[in-house]
């Protein structure tokens, strides 16, 4: 038999292909599943939050179940690609209607939804996840060039997961604004003032677009005014709205800053300008229509105002970005299974839970490295979450999927610069526990950076590159710093319990990272349903109380804003992240003992054994 020398470039690029498609999918379903359902669907944010957690929880115990099942399977094509292709495919499908949620579902019906298409794409990721890792073996000879394409896979995973997360947002408002116009799902109706008991207002803004605190109030003959509101049946069921003591039903209520807006207002400069109009019902008796705009007093309002919501145009560009996603997901797998050959037979060992569980039990080492783990992802976890909350409804402006996309384009590249570059020069210079220190006071001072910022109600995305350096450049340095510290804890546990248990104690990476997701996901699921922050949380109003308070603005009554939505987001997405960082730090301090200098003792002694 001809001795293989080594992988062609054609292998390694077939196998890095398929790491980059399997964390496109995985990133899209992690930081925007929760997104899509809460603020989007609608869903209660408590129930996403359950539901996250549960299956993350419930994925992790999967994990080792289909390892035994793949370990068994064997058929001519092998026992790995197989099921590599078998859950590529299923996944993406599944990926696709987790993101094709149907909108006439009631609330009872969109959380069963959810939580079926997340646990079924849970199970379905694991089906192709497991064989991927675990095939390296079945095409490589060993030593350097396994360890090589396992490097090589991580680091073309980080940029599936990169592209993901810097092209989603602007991706979903492209398809979004293209197709929801077009699909048969969406319902457009046309208000004319001549119709309905409406009342106007125009509220004067400076050449800065800020209030001048002028108010010109227009009713009956002054106003003509045709509205054409486009979105799907859901936004015409409306929302619920409080007017006093009473809670009314079907409000509905759009705003420029949830809608895409094109308007002709006679009269008016609507450079800086934008709409809020509220109605009672979707076939209203009741209408307000407040006009933001720069000019000077005019008699009448007339013209045309066009709304399609942003609720509708979203959620066609996430069905369709799912797709794109799915498509390719597929195409790069299959490219994979094609370009690799497996070996007829190789073991693959796989770890049950209770191994898992006994390996950590009796090594105290591996414990600690495990929970700090588990901290810093949740603390990440949290603000990944949040993040794009804090640029849609606190950082705000037309250009928010704009700001949030340089943003992550900037933090992206930070956390690949420090993992390639700043873990290696900073290696040369300190040991991996001063390494490990430097991270996590880098990424608590970007943290209090980022409150400081936020708390002065900054609006330019660029000083939020400051903390978005330290925290990514400290995420990418920890990732590395704990996957050595893991390493060193297999050594450990060899000298105190005489078993290395190197495979099922690195199976724990995976268990961990999902359940830190899950309890995050709970945290940030929490924080929105307790600040309601969701699609229209800036206000949903009933005609008469959208009124009252442009009524309040004109007359120069005090008026109390209610800015505790966007403040308990800013606390929870630092503090939260920062407490957590703390007691990782304090319990990794406390217990883990192997410094460089106890880890040449532990090799000695290892080696005199032997």
């Amino acid at each position: 038999m001809e001795n293989k020398k080594g992988l062609s470039g054609l292998e390694k690029f077939a196998y890095g292909i398929g790491a980059v498609g399997k964390d496109m999918v995985y990133m899209l379903s992690a930081s925007y599943v929760l997104y899509y359902f809460q603020d989007i669907m609608g869903v209660s944010a408590i129930a996403m939050g359950i539901i996250l957690l549960v299956a993350r929880v419930f994925d992790a115990f999967n994990d080792p179940i289909m390892g035994i099942i793949v370990a068994k399977t064997k058929t001519k094509w092998g026992k790995f690609r197989p099921w590599l292709l078998i859950g590529t495919i299923t996944n993406a499908v599944i990926l696709i209607m987790m993101f094709a949620a149907p909108p006439s579902l009631d609330a009872k019906g969109l959380v069963a939804y959810a939580a079926v298409t997340y646990i079924l794409w849970g199970i379905t990721y694991t089906m192709m996840d497991i064989p991927y890792w675990s095939m390296i073996p079945a095409f490589t000879e060993g030593g350097k060039e396994r360890e090589g394409l396992s490097a090589l896979a991580r680091s073309c995973a980080g940029v599936g997961s990169a592209l993901v997360t810097i092209f989603t947002v602007m991706s979903v408002a492209f398809l979004g604004s293209a197709l929801a116009g077009k699909t048969t799902e969406t319902i457009t109706k046309t208000y004319s003032t001549a119709d309905i008991n409406t009342t106007a207002f125009i509220v004067y803004l400076d050449e800065d677009g800020n209030e001048t605190g002028e108010v010109s109030e227009y009713t009956d003959s002054s106003l003509d005014l045709t509205i054409n509101l486009t979105g799907s049946e859901k936004l015409f069921e409306g929302f619920e709205a409080k007017e006093g003591e009473q809670v009314k039903t079907g409000i509905i209520s759009v705003s420029s800053d949830s809608a895409d807006v094109t308007y002709d207002i006679s009269g008016l400069d609507m450079t800086n300008g934008k709409i809020t109009v509220s109605a009672d019902s979707s076939d209203p008796s009741e209408m307000t229509v407040v006009i933001y705009g720069q000019g000077e007093s005019v008699a009448a309002v007339s013209g045309t105002i066009d709304m399609t919501s942003t609720l509708e145009v979203e959620r066609v560009g996430f069905k369709y970005f799912s797709i794109v996603i799915g498509v390719l997901f597929v195409i790069f797998t299959v490219i994979t299974c094609l370009c690799i050959k497996e070996k007829s037979s190789v073991d693959m060992q796989t770890a049950s839970v209770g191994q898992m569980f006994k390996a950590l039990i009796q090594n105290d080492q591996a414990m600690t490295v495990v929970l700090t783990i588990v901290l810093f992802n949740t603390a990440t976890y949290i603000t990944s979450n949040l993040l794009i909350y804090f640029f849609k409804y606190d950082l705000a402006g037309k250009n928010w999927q704009g700001n949030y996309t340089l943003f992550n384009m900037f933090a992206g590249g930070i956390q690949i610069l420090a993992m390639m570059l700043f873990f290696p020069l900073l290696r040369k210079a300190f040991d991996t526990m001063k390494i490990f220190y430097i991270g996590v006071f880098s990424a608590i001072g970007g943290y209090v950076i980022l409150l400081v910022l936020a708390l002065m109600g900054q609006t330019s995305v660029y000083p939020f590159f400051v903390p978005g350096f330290f925290i990514m450049g400290s995420v990418g340095i920890l990732n590395v710093i704990c996957t050595v510290f893991l390493a060193n804890t297999v050594d450990y546990g060899e000298l105190k319990n005489r078993r290395r248990d190197e495979s099922v104690i690195f199976s724990m990476q995976t268990f961990v990272v999902k359940l830190a997701s899950g309890v995050a996901a709970l945290v940030a699921s929490i924080c929105l349903a307790v600040f309601n922050i969701q699609e229209n949380s800036d206000g949903v109003a009933t005609p008469s109380v959208l009124a009252k308070t442009i009524r309040d603005i004109a007359s120069g009554a005090d008026q109390a804003v209610d800015n505790s939505s966007v403040v308990g987001l800013r606390l929870v997405m630092t503090l939260a992240p920062i407490i957590v960082l703390v007691v990782a730090l304090l319990i990794f301090k406390a217990k883990y003992i192997l410094t460089d200098k106890k880890l040449e003792e532990i090799s000695s002694e290892l080696k005199s054994r032997s």
